[in-house]
């Protein structure tokens, strides 16, 4: 059962700058509560085959993973994916202006469990569906609370 998680909020601050924080690798700890840390595997800037390796903790498993940056459009989406451990992933970002100014971020996670997590499809769903709430609400927070963002 493929998983195919979509999450939006709306911030207060311009695109750009909501864009640039969360597209950056290196800030993805302060804002996702299950990633632990970022460990550049190409050289710096972000780019299409640039590749980044992440440390986190999921449903109670460490897992580390290497995500290669398959689109970048700056400002506007950021597309990545793994095909590494039990669930091979792709995580998309896009970011749209809101009437008021603000941006509108979506978030989508999907891919295909393999193995014993397979069985644990809805389970997995469930779960990045509120990790990324939790997780796009922390960037809120700490976007808007900083007035050079």
């Amino acid at each position: 059962m493929p998983v195919d998680v979509r999450t939006e909020i709306e911030i207060d601050r311009p695109r750009s700058g909501v864009a640039e924080f969360a597209s950056d690798p290196d800030n993805a700890p302060s804002w996702y509560e299950n990633i632990e840390s970022v460990e550049w595997k190409t050289s710096r800037p972000l780019a299409v085959g640039a590749r980044v390796a992440f440390l986190a903790r999921f449903l109670g498993r460490r897992l580390a993973y290497t995500y290669e940056v398959t689109t970048l459009i700056p400002g506007e989406r950021l597309m990545m994916s793994t095909k590494e451990g039990p669930f091979p992933m792709e995580t998309s970002y896009d970011w749209f202006d809101t009437p008021a100014g603000g941006t509108r971020m979506t978030l989508r996670n999907r891919g295909e469990p393999r193995g014993f997590g397979k069985v644990s499809a809805p389970i997995v769903a469930r779960a990045l569906r509120r990790a990324n709430r939790k997780d796009l609400a922390q960037l809120k927070r700490i976007l808007e609370s900083s007035p050079d963002r």
